[in-house]
């Protein structure tokens, strides 16, 4: 019975490149990547119980057990880091997370395709624009002098640079999040919004609805559901605050809010190589990361039975 389903199967990929080799092929560079660069990698998490060395290699160095784990957990720095890391990723979440669904909607309003294409295209562009220069503009336009610091200061009766005040480097790095990656988030919003039964519209409208309660009761609704599958996904990167970004923009006035997991990460590691306490750094992470994703899961199941799996 076995080897019967075993020839169905290969009989059935045999037919089924045949009708789709194209597909097959393109698809061969996805795989390599993610084997190569995903994959593979992950018999490095070894290093996270080990004193590696590269001499002995990641199988010949000294077995410690959770000692790495252990030493992070007992540092000083764990809570600070912890509790950065939490706060920069929820203010940008709470304030990140709606803007790319409120383009969309407004995007969707817009009657004129043109314009609707010209703000798309202005959106989307400053997710190509490299970090470095993303963050060079951020520093120009928040500085004394800059466009942004100066109206600030003359707001606040403040003075000097607003990248030198601990007090708004969260704000201005979860915004500045927000004007480089909205427009492209808002992608797969607008796909969502073009599969609503255009019919729903037509039935409210001889219902006497307006704009506002079509948007409510209508459009929010439909793309609900992507709109969880999207936030469970983003609960999986609640530890993640990129090192880069935090790098450019920082300064010794700021360390105490800025000093994120990431960064903590990127000095052992790197500039330290202590390699097993980076690793095992990176591994308490993304445990935690995977924690929440079965959390926000199974609750988002439970309340509304969406959810990944």
């Amino acid at each position: 019975m076995n080897k019967n389903k075993e020839k169905n199967f290969w009989f059935r990929l045999k037919k089924d490149f045949g009708k789709n080799g194209s597909l097959y092929l393109l698809m061969i560079p996805v795989l390599a990547y993610f084997v190569l660069f995903c994959y593979l990698p992950m018999y490095g998490i070894i290093i996270s119980f080990k004193d590696y060395s590269p001499r002995l290699g990641v199988f010949g160095s000294e077995w410690v057990g959770f000692k790495h784990f252990i030493e992070f957990i007992n540092s000083p720095s764990f809570l600070p880091l912890i509790i950065n890391t939490l706060r920069i990723s929820i203010v940008t979440l709470c304030i990140g997370f709606p803007a790319p669904i409120i383009l969309a909607l407004l995007l969707n309003e817009v009657k004129s395709v043109k314009l609707g294409k010209v703000i798309q295209n202005c959106t989307y562009v400053p997710h190509f624009i490299s970090l470095v220069v993303v963050c060079s503009i951020i520093r120009m336009f928040t500085a004394d002098t800059g466009i942004i610091g100066s109206f600030y200061n003359a707001i606040t009766g403040n003075t000097g640079n607003m990248l030198n005040d601990a007090s708004t480097f969260i704000p201005i790095y979860a915004l500045s999040n927000i004007w480089q990656e909205c427009g492209w988030g808002a992608i797969i919003y607008l796909a969502a919004l073009t599969g609503i039964d255009q019919s729903l519209y037509e039935a409210a409208e001889i219902d006497g609805a307006g704009k506002w309660r079509k948007v409510i009761n209508i459009t929010i609704p439909s793309i609900l559901p992507t709109i969880i599958i999207m936030l469970i996904m983003r609960m999986g990167r609640m530890m993640n605050v990129g090192y880069e970004k935090i790098l450019l923009l920082e300064n010794s006035m700021t360390k105490e809010v800025s000093d994120v997991l990431s960064i903590y990460n990127y000095r052992r590691g790197l500039v330290l190589q202590q390699w097993s306490y980076s690793s095992a750094v990176g591994l308490f992470n993304t445990t935690i990361n995977l924690l929440m994703v079965f959390m926000a899961n199974r609750i988002s199941r439970k309340v509304n039975n969406t959810s990944l799996w």
